[in-house]
């Protein structure tokens, strides 16, 4: 019999956090696809600081939020991809106030050229189209991780329950 590399507790936090992130992003009356976006769901991303099964779990609730609230199979493969390189970069950092950084850039980047060619498809207008969608999701994104991302780092970190699991600082 193979050994897991998770426990059942991490595999259920994985689940739990899938399963709160694709119900913010699909419940929530705010723009969360598209150019301006406001994905409340995206704060979640800097929990792999912390917690190494928010990776997967992030990964399976933005591909269910995609899957569920767009119609474009891109969004399903390159939306998942942004999240989990975001989660997978933030749980290497050092520095806490750091952690909102991976996904604002690597959301800007993917999805902002996702968003480009479902615009303009490919040509001299893919670059300004680019451009501006780097800058719309990217505000959105910064806007979502660093005024609610940070304090759920600070809120896990005083989480007397969750502290003993916390162990950077």
């Amino acid at each position: 019999m193979s050994q897991s590399r998770f426990t059942t507790r991490q595999m259920a936090t994985a689940g739990i956090i899938a399963a709160v992130y694709a119900a913010l992003t699909l419940l929530l009356p705010i723009p969360q696809y598209g150019g301006i976006q406001f994905r409340v769901a995206e704060a979640m991303t800097v929990l792999p600081f912390f917690f190494p099964e928010a990776i997967p779990g992030l990964a399976v609730g933005c591909f269910l939020a995609n899957l569920l609230g767009s119609p474009f199979v891109l969004d399903w493969v390159f939306g998942t991809l942004a999240t989990l390189l975001a989660a997978l970069w933030t749980s290497r950092l050092k520095n806490r106030y750091l952690a909102p950084v991976p996904p604002v850039v690597c959301n800007a980047v993917i999805v902002g050229a996702e968003i480009a060619w479902f615009s303009v498809q490919d040509g001299a207008a893919f670059w300004p189209a680019f451009g501006l969608n780097f800058v719309t999701v990217g505000l959105g994104e910064a806007g979502v991780c660093f005024v609610l991302g940070l304090p759920l780092l600070h809120w896990v970190s005083q989480n007397k329950a969750l502290c003993r699991r916390a162990v950077k600082s």
